[in-house]
C-alpha cells in the first residue's frame, strides 16, 4: 500500500482523504510523530498549501502533500477565503465561523459561494505540483445538518437542495472540493508511475 504523508493535523481531512483513498496509507503529521503546528501565514490558499507541504519535505525527504481549503462568498469579496478557518478569531470553532458568516450575510440576497481546495505536492527531489478542486453553490439561511464539518452545514452545492451537512459523506466525497483536487492529484501520480 502506498503511503501519502499529508502535512495536516486536522483529523477531519484526514478522514475525509482516507475515504476518498482507501488503497492508500494516509499518514497525517501525528501519525509521523511530527507534533510542530505549522504556522499558515500565505496571502492565498495555494501559498498555504505549499508552505505545509514544504514543511514536511524538509522533516521527512520525502513527497509530501499540503492542502488548504476556504470557502469564498461572492457578497463578501470572497471572504472567508484564506482565513477561513480563523474567520471569527483565532480561537473560534466551527461553530463560531458559521454564525459569523450567517450574521455578514443577514438580509444579503445574492448568497453565492465556492468552496476550493488547493493540493500541493512536493516531490522527493523539491520540485512541485499545485491541484486545485471547487465546488460552487449557495449559502444557506440557517444551519442543516450535522454531518461533514467546517461550514458543511450552511454551504449548498449546486444541484442540490441540501447542505454538505445534510449529505452522507459517501455522497460528499463523490463530487466535493477536496474530491475533486485529490483526484487531479490521482492522475498525477498515474502520470509519474508510467
Amino acid at each position: 500500500m502506498k503511503q501519502l504523508n499529508i502535512a495536516t493535523n486536522n483529523a477531519h481531512k484526514i478522514t475525509e482523504i482516507r475515504n476518498i483513498l482507501p488503497e492508500f496509507k494516509i499518514m497525517g503529521l501525528k501519525d509521523l510523530g511530527i507534533l510542530a503546528d505549522i504556522e499558515e501565514n500565505g496571502h492565498t490558499l495555494e501559498d498555504n498549501a505549499l508552505i505545509k507541504a514544504k514543511y514536511l519535505h524538509r522533516l521527512t525527504n520525502e513527497m509530501s502533500i499540503g492542502e488548504d481549503t476556504g470557502l469564498e462568498v461572492k457578497a463578501l469579496s470572497g471572504e472567508p477565503g484564506v482565513k477561513s478557518a480563523r474567520y471569527a478569531g483565532p480561537k473560534c470553532d466551527a461553530n463560531d465561523n458559521q454564525n459569523k458568516l450567517l450574521r455578514q450575510l443577514e438580509g444579503v440576497q445574492d448568497r453565492t459561494a465556492r468552496f476550493r481546495t488547493v493540493i500541493a505536492v512536493v516531490n522527493r527531489d523539491g520540485s512541485f505540483q499545485i491541484f486545485e478542486g471547487k465546488v460552487n453553490g449557495q449559502i444557506s439561511e440557517s444551519k442543516r445538518g450535522t454531518n461533514g464539518f467546517g461550514y458543511d452545514p450552511i454551504f449548498i452545492p449546486d444541484g442540490y437542495d441540501m447542505t454538505f451537512g445534510e449529505m452522507a459523506e459517501d455522497e460528499k466525497n463523490k463530487m466535493s472540493h477536496r474530491a475533486r483536487a485529490v483526484e487531479k492529484l490521482m492522475e498525477y501520480f498515474k502520470i509519474l508511475d508510467q
